[in-house]
């Protein structure tokens, strides 16, 4: 909670990202030789979970979750939103992206099951949309549901725009708010062409075919860059990741290069007579 408290205090809007690992878990750092693999138990791994007992590339084999083990993860994604919600975040973001528990139950190549939550598109996404549901239900009607989707996974016969679309579609309906459009993560050994603003046509696909919000996101470091993204319509919102460790400054940098006056820009009196640009 203070953390929240501490951070509003600047005039920031916060969101919480919550996520499930899935048969991505177990992992530790890289420079503990643990990169591209499970860590073994002894190591203090554990037993990875998923929708089949299908591994990610070298990564440890999962346990297939049971109907009651996936009812059981709705609620904690329901319990988290709810703690977000008390101590104050503004807007609650659901991962169901680059190879994470909800998006392993999306795609086709990874999720074998026969049960409701297997087979058909209904079904596949069936869990993200009880967890839609589920936080909806216990968080104020006014603060914003988000959805990180990877459009395609990059592989043949996997998840793909269309299913994307499809589902933002899904999604609008149940009350989320955005769609953070990212690509890729859940198939290993896949080409995947990266570039400055590959992943943008997404974006822009899925905002146009759901009419829905949408973030762009992956490669785009440059202000001039980012603003052009925004003003062509093919996103609402641009996010940084990366770029902001890098520069942590990056959204004052931006707002000298795209002509922001000083005296609107939010600068902290110290920082104005600095060398900032």
């Amino acid at each position: 909670r203070w953390i929240v408290s501490d951070a509003k205090k600047t005039g920031a809007a916060l969101a919480v990202q919550l996520n499930h690992a899935g048969r991505k878990g177990s992992t530790g750092c890289f420079s503990l030789g643990f990169q591209g693999a499970s860590v073994p138990s002894e190591f203090g791994g554990w037993q990875t979970v998923a929708p089949s007992a299908k591994a990610f590339g070298e990564y440890a084999v999962p346990r297939e979750l049971t109907v009651d083990e996936i009812h059981a993860i709705v609620g904690r994604f329901r319990d988290a939103a709810w703690r977000a919600a008390q101590v104050g975040f503004d807007a609650v973001q659901v991962h169901a992206a680059h190879g994470y528990l909800l998006s392993q139950f999306l795609d086709p190549l990874v999720n074998e099951r026969e049960d409701e939550y297997g087979g058909s598109f209904e079904n596949r996404i069936r869990i993200v949309v009880e967890v839609v549901d589920a936080i909806r239900a216990v968080i104020p009607d006014d603060m914003p549901v988000l959805v990180r989707v990877s459009a395609t996974d990059w592989a043949a016969g996997g998840w793909d725009l269309d299913q994307t679309v499809s589902l933002a579609k899904v999604l609008k309906k149940h009350g989320v708010d955005m769609i953070d459009v990212s690509t890729g993560g859940i198939i290993a050994d896949v080409t995947v062409p990266v570039k400055p603003k590959y992943q943008v046509p997404f974006s822009e696909q899925v905002r146009s075919r759901a009419d829905v919000p949408t973030t762009a996101v992956g490669l785009i470091t440059k202000p001039k860059q980012a603003e052009k993204v925004l003003k062509s319509g093919a996103a609402d919102v641009i996010e940084i990741g990366r770029a902001a460790l890098r520069d942590p400054y990056w959204p004052l940098r931006a707002a000298d290069k795209l002509g922001v006056p000083v005296e609107e820009a939010p600068y902290q009196p110290q920082y104005v007579r600095g060398a900032f640009r």
